[in-house]
């Protein structure tokens, strides 16, 4: 009996000396957050992101970052995979990873495998298939819009969820005409910590409130400002209708631009315009600040509850968002271009020894960077078969040189590739863009026909994918069940 104690103790204090050892890691995340922030400056008045600050000031600030995708599913997949998506053919919203690779070892399940507790809640993984898919962690939030039927009105979006009626009030933004998640406003019937975001912080925090013998891994995913933009009141008083700027627009802006990209905008151009014509636009960029407020006020609780925890100077904080977000820059309304609103995202990383608080770094790097350089920074093996590198280096320092351009692909062959500088854009038929960020920074004139820019395209060109995966199957070949996280593919014929 002694003998067992002996050996039970020696086992606790190797578990908590590895704890103290590996620094733990709280990963925030939130969806469709542009640069449309204090520590960016993308807006063109004041923007309310004092807890954005607060973690700049702990680490770096990444003023060049970009999504590896404009969109939700295939953004968070290449993330959580680490891989582009030209690698594992994840394209778009309608498609599921989980059983097409399921031999892939995400971001969350890697920490697993080297002996870290994983923890979820909120939106992490896209939600096609729940946020948090319950192989990937050893506990997880499940909050889903089942719980939320306020969010997305009676239309059925996932395999779980259950039509249920509008709430009454229903458009809170008065504008009718837009499809169901477009909508804005106050909801005066719910509370501010019955908001889904404000749920899924609670979860963290417990986590972040309890005693780890070994070292954790925590995913916290906040949803706004994605939309609908809905928040409490006290975060639309912060943005009065009078103050609110307009992005500036260009007459003829497409002009110059390929049809491709003129396709790309033009999906969403109606909504946009249904907007404007009822004299919405300051309403909505309103309604859009907001959100991005309440997500802000959001990750002030994840930075308190972690300041007051026994884990504060032993956790890896890096905040990330998917993807950005037009407002009508380009008159594009929405994601899903290669543009800049679309692709640049606010991106910080602290890191307890290893960065300087305060500082700033104009380098480019993508949201492909992420799982190779938490591996470092926690010192684990790499991982084989990522396409991204680490940006420890930038960590240390800031100014070192950076050779690596930043990629954004969206949908099979199309490609921007954004240097320190420039942003150079293929789309899948060959035809292209080319903007000085030094001297365009709306993107109003396409130099790519120039031959004075020539060698700057041959410069970038190379860094676009030589070939793009097959698309992967849509969810919709699957039959899936909510209960047992389980799929049966229909067919084996899908689209290429």
């Amino acid at each position: 009996m002694i003998y067992r104690w002996f050996i039970f103790v020696v086992m606790l204090l190797a578990l908590r000396a590895t704890a103290k050892e590996q620094p733990n890691v709280l990963m925030i995340s939130v969806d469709d957050m542009n640069d449309w922030t204090s520590i960016q400056g993308g807006y063109a008045g004041q923007v309310h992101t004092p807890n954005l600050e607060r973690l700049a000031k702990r680490g770096v600030n990444f003023t060049n970052a970009h999504t590896a995708s404009p969109v939700c599913c295939p953004s968070r997949t290449a993330l959580l995979l680490g891989q582009r998506p030209s690698t594992t053919g994840i394209y778009n919203n309608g498609q599921w990873w989980r059983p097409y690779l399921p031999k892939a070892v995400s971001l969350p399940m890697c920490f697993r495998q080297n002996g870290y507790r994983a923890f979820g809640a909120g939106k992490v993984f896209h939600h096609t298939a729940g946020f948090n898919p319950p192989d990937q962690w050893d506990d997880f939030q499940r909050l889903l819009f089942r719980d939320d039927p306020w969010f997305r009105g009676h239309r059925l979006n996932y395999p779980w969820s259950k039509p249920v009626p509008y709430p009454k009030g229903y458009p809170f933004s008065g504008l009718r005409g837009t499809p169901h998640e477009g909508d804005w406003g106050v909801i005066p019937s719910l509370a501010e910590a019955d908001y889904d975001d404000a749920k899924s912080v609670d979860y963290a925090i417990n986590v972040l409130a309890k005693k780890h013998y070994r070292p954790f891994f925590l995913a916290c995913g906040i949803f706004r400002p994605h939309l609908p933009w809905y928040a409490p009141k006290r975060f639309f008083d912060l943005y009065p209708l009078e103050k609110i700027r307009l992005p500036q627009l260009l007459a003829n802006d497409l002009a110059d631009v390929p049809a491709q990209g003129r396709a790309l905008s033009a999906k969403r151009r109606a909504e946009f315009l249904n907007i404007k014509k009822h004299g919405k636009w300051k309403e909505a960029i309103q309604a859009c600040l907001a959100s991005i407020s309440f997500a802000d006020a959001q990750l002030g609780r994840l930075l308190d509850a972690l300041d007051h925890s026994a884990h504060r100077r032993n956790t890896i904080v890096v905040f990330w968002s998917d993807h950005g977000w037009h407002l009508g820059e380009k008159n594009h309304w929405h994601k899903s271009t290669l543009w800049e609103e679309a692709t640049r995202i606010p991106f910080l990383i602290a890191a307890p020894g290893v960065t300087k608080g305060g500082t700033t770094c104009p380098r480019p790097v993508d949201t492909l960077s992420i799982y190779p350089t938490l591996l470092e920074l926690c010192g684990l093996k790499p991982m084989p078969g990522l396409d991204g590198t680490s940006i420890v280096p930038l960590l240390k320092n800031p100014a070192a040189p950076w050779a690596i351009p930043a990629i954004t692909e969206f949908q099979r062959g199309q490609c921007a590739v954004r240097s320190e500088r420039y942003r150079y854009i293929r789309y899948a038929d060959g035809t292209e863009e080319l903007y000085d960020h030094a001297k365009d920074p709306n993107e109003w004139t396409n130099l790519a026909g120039a031959v004075k820019y020539k060698p700057v395209i041959q410069k970038l060109a190379p860094w676009i994918p030589k070939q793009f995966a097959p698309n992967a199957p849509s969810k919709n070949a699957y039959l899936f069940d909510p209960k047992s996280y389980s799929w049966t593919l229909k067919t084996k014929n899908h689209k290429k």
